[in-house]
């Protein structure tokens, strides 16, 4: 069958490789799987409940949960078939932007995980007219549970408002997580993501039965598109959190994955893990970890060895690279990141030992794709994402001329380009551009294309436009790279580059309380916290070496001259009634953290 409509890629995997494991979770204890005909059973009592409370083709529904699990996914696939608009809303937002989503989409009922949703939710309900009622995932006394709306009643107008439903009909929409201002609802239809899913899938070196981990958000397109992905694929999903990865007795170690998405703040997690492990060994054995870390520094994706270094490599991979392996349940082919560039020492690395990295890249209005590292020979390079799609196409647009030689702002075309922001046709303009009479999508991204292996043009991200600072005398700088940059350091939690209308760049410096640690233990500095170490003159002399080293990559301009440590984290939620420093997907909220780091910024520029 021809995979036209979200709903249609279970029945995809029904017809072509059914799975007595297609979904599962962790549920009390124990592991729980749904097969792919109870996938589908669930998602037709669910079109069909909906229905049956009044609801009609066309009404809105919100779902968030803090945890991935088989109801979120059975949920959309109802609704889909209903033709319900799912509102995906992350778990992590405030009382207030919750009001303002629902309001904004007008959405009749929400469906809970656990944790404080209900409450927060059910606060809001006063100030949110259109919202009828609250259901959980969890059975809760004095709370209504989903499977009330469970019915096999009114097939006959569920399988009609179904087969209605067309490829260009409105689907979803997603709340962006915008670091300004309130979040638009970014319009996607059926077609939107399921060109998306179709091109990338074919890149994913998966097979059916293989296994894949999800713990990214659903809420958010990424992570969405991988499940539809892996349905399509035949892949099973386990849903799991990010609090018992690791480990002997971890999930990795339990479902052995194959493939699964990350962050990247995520994968340098992991990576400080493993560093710190190499850090407590000793003797011969800490000496080979360190001898098989530098040898990474020379890996590129085309780059093969022969003689003595082919022999190194081999005794490295046996001895080191093949217990990381192992940690990581021993059979990954392949991890995708995404959501903001993942720094180049951790592609390298964890490339270098076996568990190939590639990164993609997109946003929700392009549902979410534009382009990705191939998992082939000549597919990928290191400092590029990788080719664009094949049915999306990009423009560098120049027009403004503020930018470096061959580089500008990324315009997108494609299927996959949202129908626009709903309720907002104005929001919806200003992000589209003619040119020659063509309509192209304006990213927001600055970027150029490279040549990649074989001719290949190879999509590069350099800044995002509305961040690049211009100093006072006139020159443009882009902080990301130097951001990314910084934070491939395991002394660095996070950094953010400062120096709009200033005389020189500055960086904030988030310290990375375990790095911080190891150092002052390895070089018998006194330890007691992270706020007295970051005050001692040796500890800030080791943060500016490593501002010297990084330094040389950049121009002049773009140097950083001064700097300062914070002891104080950015999370991207807050229980002290506090704004958040980062979004739900983990990108630095500049306004925020401004406002919040006024004193140490100006302490920089004092003199």
């Amino acid at each position: 069958m021809e995979v036209r409509r979200l709903f249609e890629f279970i029945e995809y995997q029904k017809e072509n490789y059914p799975l007595e494991k297609a979904f599962g979770y962790k549920k009390n204890g124990q592991w729980v799987y749904f097969s792919t005909d109870q996938m589908i059973a669930y998602a037709g009592k669910i079109g069909r409940g909906l229905l049956k409370l009044g609801l009609q083709p066309g009404d809105k529904v919100a779902l968030v949960s803090y945890q991935n699990r088989p109801e979120w996914t059975m949920m959309d696939l109802g609704m889909l078939q209903a033709g319900i608009i799912n509102v995906p809303v992350y778990p992590t937002i405030s009382p207030r932007e919750y009001q303002y989503i629902f309001n904004d989409a007008q959405v009749k009922y929400c469906f809970t995980g656990d944790g404080d949703l209900y409450d927060k939710i059910k606060a809001t309900q006063a100030n949110t007219p259109s919202l009828l009622d609250i259901f959980t995932f969890d059975k809760v006394e004095g709370r209504r549970f989903w499977e009330e709306i469970f019915t096999d009643e009114g097939n006959e107008d569920f399988m009609q408002i179904r087969n209605n439903i067309q490829p260009s009909d409105l689907a979803t929409i997603i709340y962006t997580s915008g670091t300004t201002g309130n979040p638009k609802g970014v319009a996607l239809s059926h077609n939107n993501i399921v060109s998306n899913i179709k091109t990338i899938g074919a890149l994913i070196p998966l097979v059916p039965g293989d296994r894949s981990l999800s713990f990214l958000p659903l809420c958010h397109i990424f992570e969405r598109a991988c499940s539809f992905a892996y349905m399509y694929l035949g892949a099973s999903v386990t849903f799991v959190g990010t609090d018992n990865l690791g480990g002997e007795t971890g999930d990795l170690q339990a479902i052995k994955p194959h493939f699964f998405s990350a962050v990247p703040r995520l994968l340098e997690k992991v990576y400080e893990k493993i560093y710190n492990k190499g850090l407590a060994l000793t003797g011969i054995k800490k000496g080979l970890f360190f001898w098989a870390l530098d040898l990474t520094e020379d890996f590129d994706h085309e780059k093969t060895y022969s003689g003595l270094k082919a022999f190194k490599w081999r005794i490295a991979d046996k001895l080191i690279f093949s217990k990381w392996r192992e940690a990581l349940g021993g059979n990954v082919k392949g991890i995708v990141t995404g959501a903001a560039a993942c720094p180049m020492k951790i592609v390298r690395v964890f490339s270098a030992a076996g568990i190939p990295i590639r990164e993609g890249y997109g946003l929700t209005e392009t549902s979410p794709g534009i382009a990705i590292g191939r998992f082939d020979k000549g597919g990928a390079r290191l400092g590029s994402i990788g080719p664009v799609i094949a049915d999306c196409e990009v423009y560098i647009d120049q027009s403004d001329g503020n930018y470096k030689e061959g580089e500008g702002e990324i315009l997108a075309d494609g299927p996959n380009i949202m129908q626009g922001y709903y309720n907002k046709p104005e929001e919806t303009a200003a992000v589209f551009k003619m040119i020659d009479g063509r309509r192209w999508f304006c990213t927001g991204d600055i970027g150029k294309l490279i040549p990649g292996p074989g001719g290949v043009p190879f999509l590069k991200i350099t800044d995002r436009k509305k961040e690049l600072l211009r100093t006072s005398n006139g020159k443009y700088v882009a902080p990301a790279p130097i951001e990314s940059k910084l934070k491939e350091h395991i002394m660095i939690e996070n950094a953010m580059v400062v120096g709009e209308n200033r005389k020189f760049v500055s960086a904030l410096i988030i310290p990375s309380v375990d790095g911080v640690k190891d150092w002052c233990e390895k070089h018998e500095v006194a330890w007691n916290n992270l706020s007295e170490a970051i005050r001692n003159p040796k500890v800030i002399e080791r943060f500016q070496r490593i501002i010297d080293k990084c330094n040389p990559d950049f121009s002049h301009t773009e140097q950083i001259k001064k700097f300062v440590l914070l002891e104080q984290t950015w999370e991207p939620t807050r229980t002290d009634g506090t704004e958040a420093e980062l979004t739900p997907t983990l990108k630095l909220k500049r306004r925020v953290i401004m406002e919040k780091c006024k004193g140490a910024i100006e302490g920089m520029y004092k003199g």
